[in-house]
């Protein structure tokens, strides 16, 4: 069996094709949506591969332009002549103030970011000192994107290993034992990558390096947990079974159930994204449910086979030997789980008030980043975007696309030049299916006062007219989001219910963990917005946050529950509730510590990569995972139960049906 997985796992890594990747702008809008639409019908329009690289000039210090460097202004927009596309003179365009020049460079849409690096190193050679350049644009915009994504993988998976690496060694305490779970985590998160990109190709959708990234989180994180939980319970058995083949499998039978319910439950979520109207989040829970998978089957076939290889020795120099006694049960977590079912009213009052103060944090809370705010590191095409803002009408350099059929061309020119917020409108290509307009705003890209615009001019344009471009993106962006989340809440919380339901026999112990996990998603979107405001200065979360974050903190954060959870369940054969939620906590809250403080720790490694949407869900999903695992799962949950009492396993009786 285990030639047989090796030998899989070794054609997946040689006969996996590349992934399809995308990072288009419209690759996180639904298929239907105007936006979308226009940016489809664009490709059959004259000159429709042409995209303008723009080279924005200024002097420092933002004074005026002098007659020597408009001069050098016109011999750089010569020079560029020979980057174009066309045939067309190239001529600068000055703003009305005279402080800042502009030079569109049309390049091939499909290749400009290949040439916006060579752009911008001619355009430092050729101005006069006191003389700045930035080049923005689709293309600059899509080079930058990618530099931000080159050498991401590399990094992030190094900052991830070393993470892993540090807390399983300081957990195990052993020089060697860590090396085994890291090395098959990362084996599968290996294999995860090629299975995604397999089915990428099989699946017909694209990928970007944002959905790679938690990805590979996901698989790290999920994957160690798994392993901690088997070798938590094997080195249990070690001391109940001379035999470690024997061992090993009575610890894979305890733990397997959990695992895979656990596992389950965390792909069966993501899978949910399949009902999203947002072709990224579509893609996301595709490639991390498959990752899970992935996960789980390196974690019940090459984890146990790796480990006996090499015996009891693994453990040194802690030992486990047959008839000694589990520390674990008389230990930290014994002394806390015997302080809680003592007083489980004043627990359960100070753990709730602690998360309602967290809550408080997301008052506030704003949702929805421009273009130029997704970076934590602002790239050189959004400072050219903010210096032409400056200088020349707001939409002047990415206007607002509208079709018209050619022969309401100017009706509909006439009809928009009336709409309250827009600066301007000049005609631009057309076929003999479509006119494009070109639509000039007098509001910032993202602001409120063009996202009301767009509304005014989609209302304002009859039926036959479909209005695209950035600014319309964005407001499409906003209401598929808002669709995908009042969908997939809900989705995923019956999933949970459900799982909870058929692995511990009891609807009142399901609601109560499902009640608990959503406090946890309320305090930590509290508390991250809290952090995002007081020390990043973030101005918004990033449209896919809430929704990922919920998904990632409900389906993760239950884990540590139904570790806990069917671990009492089997103590309440024999024993009252407080004495079974005692007892499990003792014997599972060092290795669902260790859980948890890996998780959130991996999580926060996203931040690495210079996103302020990974960023983001780092820190939440960080947040929550430590909420859940210090203060949920360790002091409210059995607090409640003790609560509740034996009811708590109701319908069933106990562990004693």
């Amino acid at each position: 069996m285990t030639l047989l997985f090796v030998l899989l796992s070794g054609a997946v890594f040689a006969l996996a094709p590349e992934a399809r990747e995308s990072n288009a702008p419209t690759a996180g809008l639904p298929d239907s949506a105007d936006s979308t639409t226009v940016a489809r019908l664009q490709q059959t329009l004259p000159s429709s591969d042409v995209s303008p690289a723009i080279v924005v000039v200024d002097r420092d210090g933002g004074k005026a332009l002098t007659g020597e460097d408009k001069k050098a202004v016109e011999e750089l927009a010569a020079t560029l002549g020979s980057a174009s596309v066309t045939d067309d003179e190239l001529r600068p365009v000055f703003s009305e103030d005279g402080t800042v020049a502009l030079v569109a460079v049309p390049l091939k849409a499909s290749t400009g970011a290949d040439k916006v690096e060579a752009l911008r190193s001619t355009v430092e050679k050729s101005l006069p000192d006191g003389v700045t350049a930035e080049v923005t644009g689709g293309p600059a915009f899509e080079a930058d994107l990618q530099d931000v994504f080159a050498g991401a993988d590399v990094r992030l998976l190094i900052s991830t290993a070393l993470v892993v690496a540090l807390l399983l060694l300081v957990t195990y305490r052993s020089p060697w034992l860590w090396l085994v779970p890291l090395i098959v985590v990362a084996l599968g998160d290996r294999v995860a990558a090629l299975a995604v990109a397999t089915a990428t190709q099989v699946f017909d959708y694209d990928v970007d390096g944002s959905t790679t990234g938690i990805t590979s989180v996901l698989v790290f994180g999920a994957g160690t947990n798994y392993a901690l939980l088997l070798i938590a319970r094997y080195r249990e058995e070690l001391r109940r079974h001379e035999d470690r083949f024997v061992a090993m499998r009575a610890a894979w039978r305890q733990a397997a159930p959990a695992i895979l319910a656990s596992s389950g439950t965390v792909a069966l979520a993501l899978l949910t994204l399949s009902f999203a109207d947002t072709p990224t989040n579509r893609a996301l829970g595709w490639s991390a449910a498959i990752g899970i998978a992935v996960a789980v089957i390196f974690g019940l076939i090459a984890l146990p086979a790796a480990m006996v290889l090499f015996g009891r020795g693994l453990f040194w120099p802690f030992v486990p030997r047959l008839g000694q006694k589990d520390p674990a049960r008389s230990g930290v977590w014994a002394r806390v789980g015997a302080t809680v079912v003592r007083r489980p009213r004043a627990f359960t009052a100070g753990s709730l008030a602690l998360l309602a103060l967290l809550a408080v944090g997301g008052s506030g809370l704003q949702v929805g980043l421009t273009q130029n705010e997704r970076f934590r590191e602002t790239p050189e095409s959004v400072l050219g975007q903010e210096t032409l803002a400056q200088a020349f009408p707001a939409g002047f350099a990415e206007p607002t696309v509208v079709l018209a059929k050619p022969d309401r061309a100017k009706d509909v020119l006439a009809d928009l030049k009336d709409v309250d917020g827009v600066s301007t409108v000049r005609p631009g290509p057309a076929s003999d299916e479509w006119a494009e307009l070109d639509v000039v705003l007098d509001s910032d890209r993202g602001s409120d006062r063009a996202a009301d615009t767009i509304d005014r001019m989609r209302a304002a344009v009859d039926d036959g007219a479909l209005v695209g471009g950035g600014d319309a993106q964005d407001l499409d962006a906003r209401a598929a989001a808002s669709h995908d989340r009042l969908l997939i809440f809900p989705l995923v919380l019956v999933i949970v219910l459900v799982i909870l339901v058929a692995l511990l026999r009891s609807i009142v112990a399901a609601v109560v963990l499902v009640l608990t996990v959503v406090a946890t998603y309320v305090a930590a979107m509290g508390a991250g917005w809290f952090v995002f405001t007081h020390f990043f200065d973030f101005p918004a979360l990033d449209l896919p946050v809430p929704l990922f974050a919920f998904i990632f903190l409900v389906a993760l954060g239950v884990d540590y529950n139904i570790f806990l959870a069917t671990r009492a369940r089997e103590e309440a054969a024999d024993k009252p509730i407080a004495g079974a939620m005692s007892t499990a906590l003792a014997v599972t809250g060092g290795v669902i510590t260790s859980a948890g403080v890996v998780l959130a720790a991996v999580f926060a490694v996203l931040g690495v990569l210079p996103l302020v949407t990974l960023t983001q869900i780092g820190v939440i999903v960080g947040i929550g995972v430590l909420l859940d695992t210090l203060v949920v799962r360790s002091l409210l949950v059995p607090a409640l139960a003790t609560l509740v009492g034996e009811r708590f396993w109701w319908p069933s009786h106990s562990g004693r049906d």
